[in-house]
């Protein structure tokens, strides 16, 4: 009784331990995103390595969302000349609620959708659960920040970019 009360103990450490590294955590290798951009050609989140990447988990239907919007494209404007970028990935299910939302909001930074809405294979290997939701990645694609926002992103951007 006391080898299978010590086998159960061990079982569930190693259960927590792997459940525990499910998530991406600050220091992980961001994984890859290809998908369809506004025109229907596939961007790869690869592709900007050299450069620090606000990836943006968005939504049209999400209001917060769509109060954030405003805030990064002044951002991504005050910083993309010394090597910001963001990579706006939206769950919308429906291609015209996406696009009307990106000419609303005036964003003009790069945006993909793999319209599925929330049985995106994207969300899911980024393990979002909830919008809106990102990910600041280093130069090397490497997650230095999670959920980062307002004066706190603008400082991290001004000390990685000088």
């Amino acid at each position: 009784m006391l080898q299978m009360k010590k086998l159960f103990f061990v079982l569930i450490l190693l259960a927590n331990a792997l459940l525990g590294k499910a998530q991406l955590q600050i220091g992980d290798m961001a994984p890859d995103i290809a998908l369809p951009n506004t025109k229907d050609s596939i961007m790869k989140l690869s592709s900007l390595k050299g450069k620090v990447v606000l990836v943006d988990f968005w939504a049209s239907w999400c209001a917060p969302c769509r109060g954030a919007n405003p805030y990064i494209l002044k951002i991504y404007k005050k910083h993309r000349a010394n090597g910001f970028e963001v990579f706006a990935v939206s769950i919308d299910a429906k291609k015209d609620a996406w696009l009307k939302a990106i000419r609303q909001d005036k964003l003009t930074y790069t945006q993909v959708n793999e319209n599925t809405g929330w049985y995106s294979k994207v969300a899911g290997l980024y393990f979002v659960d909830q919008l809106p939701t990102n990910f600041l990645l280093d130069q090397t694609g490497r997650i230095i920040a999670i959920n980062i926002e307002g004066n706190e992103l603008n400082d991290k951007l001004k000390s990685m970019l000088k």
